[in-house]
């Protein structure tokens, strides 16, 4: 006997009934279970195409609308603060001649901007991706911003660096600090800080990414090669390390200059100023540093982590959150400053009194005018009298 034969129509009915069953379980679980939704994307994507832009909603960790107005408010809330801390610190540094002269305030300037520029870069890209959940934009755009902030953090981290060895020079050698230190030579050490930060972030963009090397992707960044974020890793932590070696020599010898001080009392002059001034930046650098520490660890240490496991839904909604303590350090770094640094204190007083100033004679200007008036009005009505 024959197969019994299927009608087309019947063939039509049931794909449209098979259809309608899975658009309703779809809809079921995108109301109820918004992870299971993700989860089978994610599962169609990797099974499809690694690269395809689609796939960057497997990386929108954020499932709830109390998720995104948090991520949103602490964007926000650090994003707007750091950039005015930032921008004072710059305005305050250029505005007067002796500070602006002084390598230590130029890489402390070259940090402020490489914070206020991860804080406009982050915040936007950020939000922009994980609370507006847009996809609208090309793999190569998506690897740009990615450039932009990686560049700007690790150009901050580099300040860092650059200020350490500057306060590492400044206590080792004291003698030779002005010859070794040297205006030209900071800001060739900052010309050179830049160039490389922003080379080595592009390098996805311009083809070190899982997409072109048909490599393993990284669980917490689209398109990103795992090898290119192990690299930035190491990168991140020879930075960290050097930075710490410069810290301890610089906290040695500050312990060290506060027992000569302590020994020679007597003794009064430019160089005991000197060292009080030396041991002063340094305490403010350091704190800088811990700050530093902190709000990085948590990020560095579930990156190296998804290196070499599987992360959970959970750990990459942690990640995120951890994400705006990058933030949070950019912009804790100009309240140390403010608090710690005597000349920038001191010119942000000025600059506070002379609004005050400002604000005082504007209120008074009305008042006087007034007053003019009247006396003028009461001059004439005393002409007219006597005469």
């Amino acid at each position: 006997m024959g197969s019994p034969q299927v009608s087309p129509a019947h063939d039509v009915s049931k794909r449209r009934a098979s259809e309608e069953v899975q658009k309703e379980a779809k809809t079921l679980s995108a109301s109820s279970y918004p992870w299971l939704i993700t989860m089978d994307i994610c599962k169609i994507y990797e099974n499809a195409s690694k690269c395809s832009v689609n796939t960057m909603e497997c990386f929108m960790v954020l499932s709830t609308q109390t998720q995104k107005i948090s991520i949103a408010t602490l964007c926000g809330l650090f994003g707007t603060l750091c950039i005015f801390e930032n921008s004072l610190v710059l305005y305050l540094i250029f505005s007067s001649p002796r500070t602006r002269r002084k390598p230590s305030y130029l890489f402390i300037s070259s940090l402020a901007l490489a914070d206020i520029l991860a804080s406009i870069i982050f915040v936007c890209s950020f939000v922009n991706f994980h609370v507006f959940n847009e996809t609208n934009f090309s793999k190569e755009m998506f690897l740009l911003q990615l450039g932009g902030v990686n560049t700007s953090f690790s150009a901050s981290l580099s300040s860092l660096l650059l200020t350490a060895l500057d306060r590492y020079i400044s206590i080792s050698q004291p003698s030779k600090y002005k010859l070794l230190m040297t205006r030209k030579r900071a800001w060739i050490a900052l010309g050179v800080l830049w160039v490389t930060c922003a080379t080595i972030a592009s390098l996805p963009l311009l083809g070190w990414n899982c997409c072109m090397l048909d490599s393993t992707c990284s669980e917490l960044f689209p398109f990103v090669d795992n090898n290119y974020l192990s690299s930035w890793i190491c990168f991140v932590m020879v930075l960290l390390g050097c930075i710490i070696y410069a810290y301890a020599h610089v906290l040695w010898r500050a312990h060290q200059h506060v027992a000569y001080m302590e020994k020679h009392q007597a003794q009064a002059g430019k160089q005991n100023t000197r060292m009080r001034m030396d041991v002063m930046l340094a305490k403010t650098l350091v704190m800088v540093l811990t700050v530093l520490v902190l709000c990085w660890s948590p990020v560095l240490v579930l990156m190296i982590y998804s290196i070499f496991a599987r992360l959970s839904n959970h750990l990459r909604k942690v990640f995120a959150f951890c994400s705006t303590l990058c933030l949070l350090n950019s912009m804790v770094n100009p309240i140390i400053y403010a608090l710690r640094s005597k000349e920038l204190y001191s010119s942000l007083r000025m600059v506070l009194s002379r609004f005050r100033r400002q604000l005082k004679a504007s209120e008074e200007s009305p008042e006087a005018e007034s007053t003019r008036k009247s006396s003028v009005i009461e001059t004439v009505c005393e002409d007219m009298r006597v005469t």
